[in-house]
C-alpha cells in the first residue's frame, strides 16, 4: 500500500481515529488519575498515623513520668513531713494514674468488648490491654501504700518498676515504624505470641499484688482516687 493510498484511508477514517484516541487519552487519564488517588490516601494514611502516633506517644511519656513519680514516692514515704502531706500527694498521683488509664482508652481500647461487660457503657467493655493494666496494678499498690510502711511496702518501688517495664515493652510495640497493619487496628492485630506474653506477664504483675496485699478490695477500673482516700 503506497503513502497516498494510506493517506486516503486515514481520511475515510477520520471519525474512528479520533475515537480510538479519545478512548485511549481517557484511559490513561483514568489510569493516571487512579494512581494520583491511591498515593493521596496513601499520604492521608501516614499523616493520620503521624497524628496518632504522636497523640500515643505524649500520652506515652505521661504515663512513664507518673509511674516513675510513683515509684520515687514508694521509695521516700517515710520522708514525708507528715500525714497530711503523705496523703495529698497519694491523692495526686492516684489521680494522675486514673485518667491516665481513661485517656489511653482513646489509643488501646479494651479486648474481645463482645464477651465481657455487656452491661457496662461502650469503652469498658471486654479485657482491658496489658499496656492499661499496668497503670491499674500501679493504681492499686499505691492505693495500699502507707506512710509508715507495712507488709510488702519494702519492694513497692520494684513492683511499680516491673509495672513501667510492661508499659514502655508495650508502647515501644505499638509505636515500632516496622509494623505494617493498618494504623487503626495496629494494637488489635498485635501477633497472637506478643500478646499472649503481655497478657502472661500483666496478669503475673496481678496475681503478685494480690499475695503482696491480701485481703485488699481491688476493683475492675479505678474510681476516682479523691472518693477512695475519704
Amino acid at each position: 500500500m503506497d503513502v497516498a493510498s494510506v493517506l486516503e484511508l486515514l481520511q475515510s477514517n477520520t471519525d474512528l481515529i479520533l475515537t480510538i484516541g479519545s478512548a485511549f487519552v481517557a484511559v490513561m487519564s483514568a489510569v493516571i488519575a487512579r494512581g494520583e488517588t491511591r498515593r493521596q490516601r496513601k499520604l492521608q494514611t501516614e499523616r493520620l498515623r503521624q497524628s496518632i502516633d504522636a497523640a500515643s506517644l505524649d500520652w506515652g511519656n505521661a504515663a512513664i513520668d507518673s509511674l516513675a513519680r510513683c515509684a520515687m514516692f514508694a521509695r521516700t514515704r517515710h520522708l514525708q513531713a507528715n500525714d497530711g502531706a503523705f496523703l495529698a500527694n497519694k491523692a495526686n498521683m492516684l489521680v494522675v494514674l486514673s485518667t491516665l488509664v481513661d485517656r489511653g482508652r482513646m489509643f488501646f481500647p479494651n479486648l474481645n468488648p463482645d464477651k465481657k461487660g455487656a452491661e457496662k457503657e461502650g469503652a469498658y467493655r471486654g479485657h482491658r490491654p496489658p499496656i492499661l493494666d499496668a497503670l491499674m496494678w500501679t493504681y492499686h499498690e499505691m492505693e495500699a501504700i502507707t506512710r509508715e510502711g507495712g507488709p510488702g511496702s519494702e519492694d513497692s518501688a520494684a513492683y511499680i518498676d516491673e509495672c513501667r517495664r510492661l508499659l514502655v515493652s508495650e508502647l515501644q510495640a505499638y509505636l515500632d515504624p516496622r509494623r505494617k497493619d493498618e494504623v487503626v487496628e495496629r494494637y488489635d492485630d498485635q501477633t497472637g505470641e506478643n500478646r499472649s506474653d503481655a497478657i502472661a506477664k500483666s496478669q503475673a504483675l496481678k496475681s503478685k499484688l494480690e499475695t503482696r496485699r491480701p485481703g485488699f478490695k481491688f476493683g475492675a477500673e479505678a474510681p476516682a482516687a479523691s472518693t477512695r482516700l475519704q
